[in-house]
């Protein structure tokens, strides 16, 4: 069976705060280690009320001291909010701190809306050069060249995977080319999704870093004891998303018993376009979703959002999710 892993947004939840949520991901990850995932992703997002993950490299340098041997990375890093150079020496610190422990997806989204772009001091142009910047970054974590001025300390001469995340074709022909792992949102934006790895499997060129192509495809698992229960829990999900849309986002909503008049027919085929990759149920449905899902793209990877507004309620969810994982294995 495939690895699963975790993609945490560090949720703050309506009426908490930014210092609950960084308790309850650091108990999700080691919740998440005990249960056997792989590797633990947090996202840097700014200026965005419902997500404590600005900081994303200091936010991962506490989940990793507080876990043992789980994979800890940014799933991802919004590149062109930085420097490629100041990158490098942050993961570089990360990997010596927790050495053979950290990952480094790359993203080149900015994370935010224009405004808070303009007060990341970013250019609005930057996007365009991403190419340019992934391959800055990684000559940085190469081994140093005689006469190279210009160094990551600590950073240099690591041996850091680096993936390229996207929702579109770019940066799976962009990661082909470059020979690096890809993974691609498919949790909030599936549509290229099937055309964006076949392109990449397709195109994909070995390198020193990996000889095989390598994809692992996001998807929302919202799992509970009945299909009732995990219905109810994923309407926080989508009123969050409803939010977004409207360009008025909050803090992560409590779920709601009844939908209906809380947002339009067009906002609800938003929803399901937007989401649907997504298993949510009692345990029997988890675990059919799930196989579909695998049988169906082939992933080598599983990267799981469980957005749930109750912190138990989401430990439960990726109980479950745990324990569909090692049904299918036995399967």
């Amino acid at each position: 069976m495939i690895p699963f892993s975790v993609l945490d947004l560090s949720l703050i939840v309506r009426g908490s705060d930014a210092a609950t949520a960084f308790r309850n991901s650091l108990d999700l990850a080691r919740h998440a280690e005990a249960l056997g995932f792989h590797r633990y992703w947090v996202a840097e997002h700014h200026a965005m009320p419902a997500i404590a993950s600005a900081a994303t490299a200091i936010l991962i340098g506490h989940l990793a001291a507080g876990t043992q041997h789980i994979r800890v990375g940014a799933g991802g890093i919004m590149l062109p909010n930085h420097a490629p150079l100041m990158v490098a020496e942050q993961f570089g610190t990360l990997e010596s701190l927790f050495p053979g422990r950290i990952d480094l997806g790359l993203g080149r989204a900015p994370g935010s809306d224009q405004e808070t772009m303009r007060a990341l001091r970013r250019d609005p142009t930057s996007a365009d050069r991403f190419p340019q910047e992934v391959a800055e970054l990684l000559h940085y974590f190469a081994p140093p060249q005689p006469g190279q001025r210009v160094q990551a300390v600590p950073g240099a001469g690591m041996d850091i995977p680096v993936w390229l995340l996207g929702s579109s074709l770019f940066s799976a022909h962009l990661a082909a080319h470059l020979g690096l792992p890809f993974a691609f949102a498919s949790h909030f934006a599936p549509d290229m999704m099937e055309e964006a790895v076949t392109l990449y499997r397709q195109r994909f060129t070995p390198s020193a870093r990996l000889a095989q192509p390598y994809v692992m495809l996001g998807l929302n698992v919202v799992a509970a004891d009945t299909d009732a229960q995990a219905r109810f829990l994923f309407t926080s999900h989508q009123q969050q998303f409803v939010a977004l849309r409207r360009g008025r986002p909050g803090q992560f909503p409590p779920p709601v018993a009844e939908t209906e008049g809380l947002w339009t027919p067009a906002e609800q085929a938003g929803i399901d376009r937007a989401l649907a990759c997504a298993v949510v149920g009692g345990p029997e449905t988890v675990r059919t979703g799930l196989a579909r899902f695998i049988e169906r793209h082939q992933p080598d990877e599983l990267m799981i959002v469980g957005a749930i507004h109750d912190h138990a309620a989401r430990l439960h969810s990726f109980a479950l999710a745990a324990a569909a994982r090692h049904a299918l294995a036995g399967a």
